[in-house]
């Protein structure tokens, strides 16, 4: 099929979809070659607000050279640009990612940590999952779904949507305690999370503030942290702490009921914990070598019921599309001439008509970034217009890399 055809099929892909009537949509600009594997373009989409400018990478993971992996800043609750995190990590191209806590104003005297909402996974190692529903930031998650929700690679070297959850427990000389987080934002009610080294140095306090279903609910009156190092207890405190958590240390936060029974703990007792992000579905392919939170818009080649068609807003995705063997990467242009944006609805039509399979709605907004490193360039270039004039920091993103050829 030629590019011009494939163009040609996007824009009817789009007419049909409902996204465009009048004018119609502009011709696709024509793929570039960014590097082996990696190819780029753009694409305005009309509507009655204005037009909307979507840039687009795709990744053949077929190509031996091809893979995809987590970007972050080395712990889960710290922040950076997304061209810092993918020249760091020697990323050829991404995307900025999951949504994250950004903002703490409903607790005053609280911090915001910075950290993301959903499960991530880097070089096969989990690094933490997924909050409660009710304290996430982002668009009105679709009917069916929650914050457990990634897009990833597996060990196969295939993309894929699915589901990681969080399974868990600690064992003490009272008993054993199932665990309800691993370095999240926030735990659910009554809950003992764990805290580990891959957290970072942030404060621990927001994890006991709102409930399951209200964010902006009181911070819990009724907390306790136990440190455990090397499977000892070997210090308990009434209120959680911060600071860099050393390796082979752990840090237990309990609320509410999970309170009381880490009060039952001394100095002393030995203590195990273990962890564990399972995913739903088949088991032989269930593993991930990276994930990222993102809620999904588009399932089996259809948009998921119960999407947002109204508000508008610059949006980043990404798709899956080949039988897990294509990742499309989309950020839409926050310039001044393209800020009218896409709706989710709109978002998910679009990246159907890319050719995705299933695909998710990333963090938007002023997180919205696309970076690629152009062949001879030591470092990556801003491809989109991040709509707060200058890149915001955000905590993880989707990195494209490519192999030098041997």
């Amino acid at each position: 099929m030629t590019r011009t055809r494939t163009a040609l099929l996007l824009v009817a892909a789009l007419l049909s979809a409902g996204l465009v009537g009048a004018p119609p949509a502009a011709p696709a600009a024509a793929w570039s070659r960014i590097a082996t594997g990696v190819e780029y373009r753009t694409l305005d989409i009309p509507s009655a607000r204005g037009t909307a400018r979507a840039h687009v990478l795709s990744a053949d993971l077929a190509d031996a050279r091809v893979s995809a992996g987590l970007l972050y800043p080395g712990v889960v609750a710290a922040r950076s640009a997304l061209s810092v995190l993918a020249d760091g990590a020697g990323a050829t191209a991404g995307v900025n990612g999951d949504f994250f806590h950004i903002t703490e104003a409903q607790h005053p005297g609280v911090e915001a940590t910075g950290a993301p909402v959903g499960p991530a996974v880097a070089d096969g190692r989990p690094l933490k999952a997924a909050v409660p529903n009710g304290q996430r930031f982002g668009p009105a998650l679709p009917p069916g779904t929650s914050t457990r929700q990634v897009l990833g690679v597996g060990e196969d070297g295939r993309a894929r949507v699915g589901e990681l959850a969080l399974e868990g427990a600690v064992s003490t000389p009272h008993g054993e305690l199932p665990l309800g987080g691993l370095n999240q934002y926030a735990l659910p009610v009554g809950s003992v999370g764990v805290f580990t080294k891959d957290w970072g140095g942030a404060s621990r306090v927001r994890a006991t503030c709102g409930t399951d279903t209200q964010r902006s609910a009181p911070c819990s009156k009724e907390t306790y942290e136990v440190t455990v190092r090397g499977g000892k207890v070997e210090a308990v405190a009434e209120t959680p702490g911060r600071g860099v958590i050393e390796s082979g240390t752990e840090v237990l936060v309990g609320r509410e009921e999970g309170a009381r029974e880490l009060r039952k703990l001394a100095v002393g007792d030995l203590v195990s914990v273990r962890h564990k992000l399972v995913a739903a579905g088949d088991a032989s392919t269930a593993s991930y070598r990276f994930a990222v939170g993102g809620f999904p818009v588009l399932r089996g080649g259809e948009p998921l019921g119960g999407l947002d068609g109204v508000t508008a807003a610059v949006r980043t995705a990404a798709g899956v599309g080949g039988d897990g063997t294509r990742l499309l990467l989309l950020a839409l242009d926050g310039g001044p001439g393209f800020r009218s944006g896409l709706t989710v609805s709109e978002l998910a039509a679009t990246m159907k008509g890319l050719g995705a399979s299933d695909a998710v709605n990333l963090d938007g907004g002023g997180s919205s970034t696309l970076v690629a490193r152009q062949e001879g360039a030591t470092k990556v270039s801003v491809l989109n217009h991040p709509s707060g004039g200058v890149q915001r920091a955000v905590p993880n993103g989707i990195g494209i890399f490519v192999k030098p050829a041997s």
